[in-house]
């Protein structure tokens, strides 16, 4: 999407939503709501590829995963607490493949597609009209002649600039596309909501492979490089950095469940669920939460994470795109810092809409002064939404910490509990840093009067961003 049209549409909708529904979606009370559950809420299921355990075989499950993992008490914390907060099973034998930037994602999206021999369900925001959705098009059709149903949601906002050729001639060729609450009224009647977004990435093949994270299908991803090889951090820094995960094992029938909830809310044809929804052996050993939110609902996303935050004992990196979280966010975030916790957030040095870095940099003060280290990434647009906690606690994702992604839009998170996939992470971010600039306090008490006045009015903002 071009940053100033989009800009501009946002600012349409922002109108909307002041003028016409009088208000703007709120964050969660986190803080009350952690307390609530611990307090009163049955834990959530663990589920193995055999079904749902019983709270005695959860408890011994956890039990021999802490003794496993060497890391004491630390994962086992952090498992109880993902029980009681997320509302969301954990489910057991999964392996988890961490995808760094574009050329990896795409690579393994299209090898999933030509593997598919049942169905494939695609749900992204963005679905570019150029050459990486061309591809992607040719693709989905060339399965669908081979007798693969193709399933496919696109964001009316998010996908608002590409044309409807590319999307008709896959209708032509038998997929079957819906448009998620498309801006137009007259084309959902009753049912036109245009505040309410659908940000969720995910690819589902034949109900046993889920690719997800925060990559739309876009060729901003791999604008400077050539193929589908591994690029060079040149090549890296001018392309949007993003992050995904695939996933295999019985955690993929979460991310089918929370596709076909959309699919038949937004009124896609009738699905035979049988074809959807196999019977899924273990795969690896890889715990996994699959975390869905609607603005209906309060997003446990957001809360998981605070509650991730305030279980932290070692360090907490966090690497956000759009950062423009609430004080409850800034709150925890200070906190942990000031008891120890290693706190380093990454975020972009530029951005593609102009008041969401002010809205992040106005945090910035406090943030260093509790001991926060943040960190600019030196490149075109650093598009990830990942964290990663005491080394055992991960979530790759579609949701910014921003009140749109909190408050208003649909989301999905991918919250992994374990110490190898937490070594991925960690590696990761660690060398994403190479490629960032670190905000030294004194030298940020520096900045212009204009630079606090853009801060000041972004803040103040900051509840419709």
């Amino acid at each position: 999407m071009l940053p100033a049209a989009a800009f501009q549409c946002r600012l349409i909708l922002l109108i909307l939503l002041m003028l016409c529904l009088g208000g703007c979606g709120t964050i969660p009370n986190a803080f009350e709501l952690m307390h609530e559950h611990s307090l009163y809420r049955q834990p959530s299921e663990v589920v193995t590829d055999q079904g749902p355990l019983s709270i005695n075989e959860s408890e011994a499950l956890i039990h021999n995963i802490e003794t496993r993992s060497g890391t004491d008490h630390k994962l086992a914390r952090q498992l109880t607490f993902e029980r009681a907060v997320s509302g969301s099973p954990l489910v057991t034998g999964n392996k988890l493949t961490l995808l760094e930037n574009g050329p990896n994602t795409y690579e393994a999206m299209f090898n999933a597609i030509e593997t598919a021999e049942h169905n494939i369900n695609l749900e992204t925001y963005i679905f570019d009209a150029d050459r990486m959705g061309d591809r992607f098009a040719d693709a989905l059709i060339a399965k669908q002649k081979q007798g693969v149903q193709v399933n496919v949601i696109y964001d009316g906002f998010g996908s608002l600039f590409s044309t409807d050729r590319m999307f008709e001639r896959m209708r032509a060729n038998g997929i079957n596309v819906v448009v998620f609450d498309p801006l137009n009224p007259l084309a959902t009647g009753f049912r036109w909501s245009p505040l309410h977004r659908d940000h969720r990435k995910v690819m589902i093949i034949d109900g046993r492979i889920a690719i997800t994270g925060g990559i739309n299908i876009s060729a901003v991803y791999s604008r400077h490089i050539r193929g589908l090889k591994k690029p060079s951090t040149a090549a890296i820094l001018q392309s949007w950095r993003d992050t995904d995960v695939q996933v295999e094992g019985p955690a993929v029938s979460e991310y089918q469940e929370l596709f076909i909830a959309n699919w038949l809310q937004q009124g896609g044809p009738q699905l035979n669920f049988a074809d959807y929804f196999l019977a899924l052996k273990n795969a690896g050993t890889e715990i996994v939460s699959v975390l869905g939110s609607v603005p209906e609902e309060f997003s446990s996303i957001y809360v998981t994470l605070i509650s991730a935050i305030h279980n932290a004992e070692d360090n907490i990196y966090i690497t956000d795109a759009y950062f423009a979280p609430g004080p409850q966010m800034i709150e925890s975030l200070e906190a942990a810092a000031r008891r120890g916790v290693d706190v380093r957030l990454l975020l972009p040095g530029r951005d593609n809409e102009p008041l969401i870095q002010p809205a992040a940099r106005s945090n910035f003060t406090q943030l260093l002064e509790a001991g926060v280290r943040i960190y600019e990434w030196k490149g075109e647009m650093l598009h990830a939404k990942t964290a990663t906690i005491d080394g055992v606690w991960s979530t790759v994702g579609s949701s910014n910490l921003d009140w749109w992604s909190i408050a208003r839009n649909d989301e999905i998170n991918t919250v992994v509990l374990s110490v190898r996939f937490g070594d991925q992470m960690n590696e990761m971010f660690i060398s994403d840093l190479q490629n960032a600039r670190e905000i030294k306090l004194a030298e940020w008490q520096q900045r212009s009067w204009f630079e606090r006045l853009k801060e000041s009015f972004a803040q103040f903002l900051e509840p419709m961003l």
